[in-house]
């Protein structure tokens, strides 16, 4: 492997990304690479993805549709931390009909 030209691909491909951080999506890959998995990363990354032909940089669609589920997950994940929170207080019968007789 030649690495002049292996990190002028990166530059190469660096430059001609856009943003801090982008959505990424795999591709298959002869090593067992899975295609179609979304992760977003550095744009350093993404550039060293995508030269290597890892990934390729995820369309608006797949972005917003990424981002989505990761804003549904977090939802979901404060609505069952709530729940958990909640406390529940158990008196016994006895000391409930205790304190109406007082009342």
């Amino acid at each position: 492997m030649d690495l002049r030209s292996y990190y002028t691909k990166v530059r190469d491909a660096e430059s001609l990304l856009t943003g801090e951080s982008l959505v990424v999506t795999s591709l298959a890959t002869a090593e067992g690479g899975k295609e179609g998995v979304m992760t977003e990363v550095p744009r350093r990354i993404a550039a060293k993805l995508i030269a290597e032909g890892r990934a390729r940089v995820a369309t608006d669609e797949e972005t917003e549709e990424f981002h989505e589920g990761h804003r549904e997950a977090k939802r979901r994940y404060e609505l069952e931390e709530a729940a958990r929170r909640v406390q529940v207080m158990v008196i016994p019968s006895q000391d409930l009909r205790n304190q109406k007789e007082r009342s």
